[in-house]
């Protein structure tokens, strides 16, 4: 193993889990989230999109 794979591999186990206030369902850091995990609320675009219809119902 390299040594980036390996510093990957550590950065990776130093964020935890988080729950989508949408479905409730938890979920995990994703590559793409590297550099924002902090800011991500949602754990996709459906439940992003979803997050206001049901203040309109």
């Amino acid at each position: 193993m390299n040594k980036a794979c390996r510093e990957n591999s550590a950065s990776r186990t130093s964020f935890t889990d988080k729950t989508c206030p949408v479905c409730l369902r938890p979920f995990s850091w994703r590559k793409k989230w590297h550099k924002d995990w902090a800011n991500v609320k949602y754990c996709s675009k459906r439940c992003a999109g979803e997050r206001n219809r049901s203040k309109h119902d």
